[in-house]
């Protein structure tokens, strides 16, 4: 009688490196898209805010200028108690960097003198939105520039 040894024996190792490389394939890539879920489910009830301009959102270098602006949720509904961040980029203003808190109706208004450097044409100033604490909201895309431009 003739015993088979576990040496002797191929059918064990045979197709096991390309089914090894399939499992840790498939198991990578299901952990990455549990991964994304996990991330994802702190914003799932959070809504993103924007900025709308009242006027232009071009102004101009030399002249005071008042801008007005709102905060809304998506639906276009105002946002109250947010605060709105005016900052320069590509400009400057001369006040450095200037914040206002949204009114019952969701608008602040800022008068803004903003200045560009000597050889430029144009610039633009940013628009940052902190929600009202407590809230529903998260303002982590862009918002609308101001764009600047020399008299």
């Amino acid at each position: 009688m003739r015993r088979s040894g576990f040496v002797e024996d191929e059918r064990a190792i045979e197709g096991l490196p390309v089914r090894l490389v399939i499992a840790l394939v498939v198991g990578v890539a299901s952990l990455s898209v549990m991964m994304g879920m996990i991330d994802g489910i702190g914003s799932l009830g959070m809504t993103e805010l924007d900025v709308t301009l009242e006027e232009n959102d071009v102004i101009y270098t030399g002249e005071s200028t008042d801008l007005t602006a709102t905060v809304v949720d998506p639906e276009g509904t105002p946002v109250n108690g947010a605060t709105v961040i005016l900052r320069g980029e590509s400009a400057q203003l001369s006040e450095g960097i200037e914040t206002e808190h949204t009114t019952e109706d969701g608008t602040v208004s800022f008068t803004v003198d903003p200045e560009l450097s000597a050889n430029q044409r144009q610039g633009t100033l940013a628009i940052d939105i902190k929600p009202p604490a407590g809230a529903e909201y998260v303002d982590k895309r862009s918002n609308t520039e101001v764009l600047v431009l020399r008299k």
